[in-house]
């Protein structure tokens, strides 16, 4: 009897351990981003970062994080001129509000449509969101991250922000990056999506 207790014993934990191990794998969005910034011909790390890079690091998924929002479209947005890191200016217009709960506290944001984009075949459903939160110069990127997202046939699009990632001039200044808007801040921490990256 004591040695078929031990035999359950045994077996629950290694089933435990498994389980665990599943928990704590990558998500398909982190190894597709590392395998990325592994790739020297699509890496935006600077050559010195890119020898001794292992995998960005990044907050552990948080279901928590992901969320339903309604999108309040906005039809007749005027576009303007989006500033970025450099000179460049990004011509983008409001496609519309998102509004959604998280931990308790609701919260909205605006989603943007780029007018290059638009014009091109894998892009034409693009949504851009860029967003600020209680994370950023410390846990995360100071200048806000990003997520991508695509037109919903309704008015109910998925946020996932643990597929939050930072700006290619994070890495690199030679990159021209969108500024998040004022208007996009969250005061809240998102704990999920990328972490800052610390440079060689």
């Amino acid at each position: 009897m004591r040695n078929f207790v031990l035999l359950l014993l045994l077996v629950f934990s290694l089933g435990c351990a498994q389980e665990k191990q599943m928990l704590n794998e990558e998500t398909e969005f982190q190894r597709e981003l590392n395998a990325e910034y592994k790739d020297a011909s699509k890496s935006p790390l600077k050559p010195k970062d890119l020898k001794h890079f292992k995998g960005l690091d990044f907050f552990k998924f948080d279901s928590t994080y992901v969320v339903k929002a309604k999108l309040i479209r906005t039809p007749n947005s005027e576009w303007f001129e989006m500033k970025t890191t450099t000179d460049r200016k990004s011509k983008e217009r409001v496609f519309g509000i998102l509004t959604f709960q998280l931990k308790g506290e609701s919260f909205e944001l605006n989603v943007y449509q780029g007018e290059d984009l638009m014009t091109t075949e894998d892009y034409r459903d693009y949504l851009f969101l860029p967003f600020l939160d209680d994370t950023n110069g410390s846990q995360s990127y100071g200048g806000g991250r990003y997520i991508d997202l695509k037109i919903p046939a309704g008015d109910v699009i998925e946020i996932d922000f643990n597929k939050a990632y930072n700006p290619y001039c994070a890495y690199n200044e030679k990159y021209s990056c969108p500024i998040v808007p004022r208007e996009n801040y969250l005061a809240t921490t998102i704990e999920a999506g990328v972490k800052a990256f610390k440079k060689y």
